[in-house]
């Protein structure tokens, strides 16, 4: 028994002995590494959320809110419908019957003005036979077509409704900036007016890689039925009308293009003016620098667009614009690239004057030109044409005609005049029987044609001898 007690305090003095000794060194040594590691100091300073500077900060200070009202009741819906000819079965033919079948396309539009005009796509409504545009308010009206231009892929509307309708009002995209916030305002999926948010991605974007193009790219999302649609600066302020999206889905996967309100401006005061588009061309063939083009050049700009020629009679070459010249800036726009030139051009009228910044062994220089009015139009059946002078005219003897500039670059009808002796410089003298003397008769017939109907031409060859030619369509 004293045995057992004598264990018994041996273990209780044991285990005190034991827990003093950790109260007195090992935890005072623990409280003392929590306290070496607390620092009244941080070395990592926090963020100053009131720097204007950073992307949350800008996100914070902007009130979406604002240029939402200002354009969701300025945005419709746009139905397209198509009557095609189907299949004819023998019981058609029996009862003498021409079945059709009605094919519906869908986009959207913004409206422009308050007596009723619609801008939005071209490819929107292309080839239609009837089109009818929803309101915000569900209201639905009829539309006409005023005018189109397919090159921009622009068109305007026209709708009667009672009573002002809410409008939005364009901006200048030149001033907008690369991250700068924007909305995009649609109709996708045959919603009513839809909003998503995203920023500048890039400027002057060409998506067809021939130079033509001049898109503005965002990241607010867009899919099918916003192509038409509004985008809009924080302040509501049309900058852009939604066109396009890179996908291999077909739906928005991060990029998406709008075409600039200045040419979209530019084009739709033309329809309204003029009743189609008038183009101011400088007059400069050539191409974007980059390094390889550079090097082999022996250049030393990777930055600007090469004058390789200059076209007779034009601006450029009035004004004395060179070969071997460096665009760098026009007016107030830096050119890059040619995209860069190509945007600033669409949203300018012949006779306008621009001053071109040009490096000419290695000094730059300002020179004033003074844009001509387009004296070519690409005419996909037979190439690019442009207004014949006297001269040529004479050396075939006729006394009407346009010029084929270059041939066109279709497989089909590239083949088909190669095989038949037509090349450029000889002369197409009608379309249809209609005789043509200027590149503006020739816009005219080419808009007038029946797409049902078979196209006839009559071309001047290099010998002189008049040839007829029919295209089935």
């Amino acid at each position: 028994m004293k045995k057992m007690l004598t264990l018994v305090l041996v273990s209780v003095l044991g285990g005190a002995f034991t827990l003093g000794t950790y109260i007195t060194f090992l935890e005072k040594e623990a409280q003392q590494i929590t306290i070496e590691t607390t620092q009244k100091n941080p070395v990592f300073i926090p963020t100053n959320y009131k720097t204007t500077n950073t992307a949350l900060a800008a996100a914070e200070n902007i009130d979406f809110t604002t240029a939402a009202d200002k354009t969701l009741n300025t945005v419709v819906h746009v139905k397209n419908t198509t009557i095609n000819n189907t299949s004819v079965t023998i019981q058609d033919l029996f009862y003498g019957r021409a079945p059709q079948s009605k094919q519906l396309g869908t986009g959207s539009g913004v409206i422009i003005s308050p007596d009723g005009h619609i801008i939005t796509n071209n490819h929107v409504i292309e080839n239609s036979d009837e089109l009818t545009v929803t309101l915000n308010d569900n209201r639905t009206l009829k539309a006409i077509i005023v005018g189109t231009d397919p090159k921009t892929d622009i068109a305007l509307l026209k709708v009667e409704a009672e009573g002002d309708l809410p409008y939005t009002t364009f901006g200048d995209s030149d001033t907008a900036k690369i991250g700068e916030w924007v909305l995009a305002v649609g109709n996708p999926f045959n919603l009513t007016s839809t909003v998503t948010a995203g920023i500048i991605s890039a400027k002057s974007r060409d998506l067809s890689g021939s130079s033509l193009q001049s898109f503005i790219q965002t990241d607010a999302a867009v899919n099918p039925g916003n192509s038409g649609g509004a985008l809009v600066n924080t302040a509501g302020e049309l900058i852009g009308i939604n066109t396009a999206i890179t996908s291999q889905t077909g739906s928005y996967i991060g990029y998406s293009f709008a075409v600039p309100s200045n040419i979209a401006k530019k084009v739709i005061q033309d329809i309204m003016e003029f009743g189609n588009v008038q183009n101011g061309i400088l007059g400069v063939i050539g191409n974007s620098l980059n390094s390889n083009y550079a090097e082999k050049l022996g250049v030393a700009e990777t930055e600007g667009f090469y004058v390789d020629d200059v076209e007779e009679d034009s601006g450029a070459a009035l004004a004395g614009i060179k070969s071997g010249d460096i665009i760098k800036k026009v007016d107030d726009i830096k050119i890059k690239k040619f995209s860069d030139l190509r945007g600033f051009l669409d949203s300018k009228r012949p006779n306008d004057i621009v001053n071109v910044s040009v490096l000419r062994n290695g000094v730059e220089k300002e020179i004033q030109v003074t844009l001509i009015k387009n004296a070519t139009f690409s005419f996909s059946l037979i190439g690019e044409l442009k207004n014949a002078k006297p001269k040529e005219l004479r050396k075939f003897d006729i006394k009407n005609g346009l010029k084929i500039q270059t041939m066109t670059e279709d497989d089909y009808y590239s083949k088909y005049w190669r095989a038949n002796g037509i090349v450029a410089g000889n002369i197409l003298k009608t379309i249809n029987d209609i005789e043509i003397n200027s590149i503006e008769e020739l816009k005219d017939i080419v808009k007038n044609l029946d797409r049902k109907e078979s196209i006839r031409l009559i071309v001047v060859n290099s010998s002189g001898q008049t040839e007829r030619h029919s295209f089935g369509r």
